[in-house]
């Protein structure tokens, strides 16, 4: 799968090779707040523990992966927008449900770059139909990603602990079915 480029953005799968990119993002606390409570990720959490899951849950032919997205016409990287399929690392991994997810660069937020990127990518993933489901996750007060997760079409299914190797969470779930 291939995601077009639009008028500010172009986009590629991350990949291993990328983690200075990986690593410059999660170096800002506010970046990392709603993640893991604003502790920037070391070198050695990205080569350890980053760079093995996006392995495990990149496919390029499905569109899974982290889409790195870089803002014209330097071809500056700004964030990524995720896809998997919902629950990856857990028993209840189901690949018709699409997760997708988001993180840029500070500087560029409050520009809808976000918002451009997530529909983009939502939108490619709904006419390629390799899924049924797209579902997005938020801490409760993350209200900039409850906002994009709105832009794009999710609406609020429910209020769950969300399960993940990282930690449980308590958070927000937005669906679209298709």
């Amino acid at each position: 799968m291939k995601i077009s480029a639009t008028s500010r953005l172009t986009y590629r799968l991350l990949t291993p090779a990328d983690r200075n990119l990986l690593f410059a993002l999660d170096q800002d606390p506010e970046v990392m707040r709603y993640i893991n409570g604003g502790k920037p990720n070391t070198l050695d959490d990205i080569d350890n523990f980053f760079i093995p899951r996006l392995r495990q849950f990149t496919n390029q032919q499905k569109g899974w992966g982290l889409w790195g997205c870089f803002l014209k016409p330097h071809n500056e990287f700004i964030g990524w927008v995720l896809v998997r399929p919902m629950d990856f690392f857990t028993a209840q991994r189901t690949d018709n449900n699409l997760e997708i997810g988001w993180r840029f660069m500070q500087p560029h937020w409050g520009k809808g770059l976000a918002s451009e990127a997530a529909l983009q990518v939502s939108e490619s993933l709904i006419q390629s139909r390799v899924c049924d489901t797209l579902t997005a996750i938020a801490l409760p007060d993350n209200l900039g990603s409850i906002k994009i997760m709105e832009k794009i079409g999710l609406t609020y299914k429910e209020s769950k602990l969300h399960q993940d190797p990282l930690g449980n969470v308590d958070v927000v779930l937005y669906e679209r079915c298709l």
